[in-house]
């Protein structure tokens, strides 16, 4: 199986590639002019938004994995232009050319109602308001109506390998006032792998999955994880079920997280 990888230098890509490869996956890394492949990965030079190049990346492939995405800047228009149509030009490639191919998009927990009434279901009419998220539910339902094989995988707080991720934390909850009650589904870079290995089986095929670990975790804990202080709180949390997904259909198609809680993340010194 030749599988071709958008996003392969980021946080999520450039952890996942190296598993695929000892798994015994044939992978490509779709990548800028002059960007450097992990270790045992062929680079593809294409660009997302040029469609031309695109024909040449997906030849041959039998899945995609799309990590490829936009989120941490004020830039709206390029959130939507590289997660919208860059997924779209990717989906248009993909059935030009390849259409047999399994096509696997990362989404992410954002998308749920910060006011829902219990954790986040798959099946939940969901209408975010902020750029990222709703650009990625805009690309979901392309990918849900294009006519591939397709699986959407939307990812809890994604952390560990040194990604600094959950290092970031300190900062975020003091910039966006959040409770320390708070809960948050967390899922590591070894399971990421854990779950693509599983849905190139198809496995996941024509599902919206949640894929989080065993134990969401307050954010006060996870700032002392992260070496930081935070001011505790017996005030009411207005909204406790905010970014918190229900996972009961990841584990009904066979997902089983290999790091269950961040606690053992930090324990087997996997942070």
């Amino acid at each position: 199986m030749t599988i071709l990888v958008t996003g392969a230098s980021g946080l999520v890509g450039a952890r996942l590639l190296p598993r695929l490869v000892d798994a015994g996956f044939a992978c490509l890394a779709l990548m800028r002019e002059g960007k450097t492949p992990p270790a045992g990965v062929s680079a593809v030079e294409a660009d997302l938004l040029d469609p031309i190049s695109l024909a040449k990346a997906v030849e041959g492939v039998s899945a995609i994995i799309h990590l490829a995405a936009v989120f941490r800047t004020p830039d709206t228009d390029l959130i939507w232009k590289s997660n919208l149509e860059g997924t779209r030009n990717l989906i248009a490639a993909a059935r030009a050319h390849v259409p047999e191919v399994r096509f696997i998009l990362a989404s992410t927990s954002n998308i749920y109602d910060a006011s829902t009434a219990r954790p986040g279901l798959e099946t939940d009419a969901v209408d975010p308001q902020q750029a990222y998220p709703a650009s990625k539910l805009a690309a979901e339902n392309v990918l849900r109506e294009s006519g591939l094989t397709w699986c959407v995988q939307r990812f809890g707080f994604i952390y560990g390998d040194g990604d600094g991720h959950l290092e970031e934390l300190p900062r975020l909850v003091t910039n966006f006032k959040m409770h320390p009650a708070q809960r948050m589904s967390m899922v590591h870079h070894r399971d990421i792998a854990t779950v693509m290995t599983l849905a190139l089986t198809g496995a996941m095929d024509g599902h919206v999955v949640n894929i989080a670990d065993e134990a969401p975790t307050s954010i006060y804990e996870l700032v002392g994880l992260a070496g930081g202080t935070m001011e505790p709180s017996s005030e009411p949390l207005i909204n406790p079920w905010h970014l918190h997904m229900d996972v009961s259909l990841a584990r009904s198609l066979g997902f089983q997280p290999v790091v269950r809680t961040v606690h053992q993340a930090a324990r087997e010194m996997l942070m």
